[in-house]
């Protein structure tokens, strides 16, 4: 490909991505900036309290396996734990 033609398309490509980064969202769940974008759904009230439940979920069913394989390891006399 000639260069009268690569160059001005790698500087296009180049205004695209600079562009494109500054209305892009910064990193997971964020907004974008001024009139672009809206709130991400994991930041509405109801998503929030729905993905706190879920981790409270995850965190009594860990103890509770935690808990019988304590009490596994004690009914079959296993000193490892």
């Amino acid at each position: 490909m000639p260069d009268r033609i690569f160059m001005p398309l790698c500087a296009l490509v180049a205004l695209a991505m600079i562009a494109f980064s500054m209305v892009w969202p910064q990193g997971y769940g964020e907004r974008s900036p001024g009139p672009f974008g809206s709130t991400p759904i994991q930041q509405t009230p109801e998503m929030k309290a729905l993905i706190e439940k879920e981790k409270t979920a995850a965190r009594r069913s860990e103890q509770r396996r935690a808990q019988e394989a304590a009490a596994a390891a004690a009914a079959s006399g296993d000193p490892s734990q």
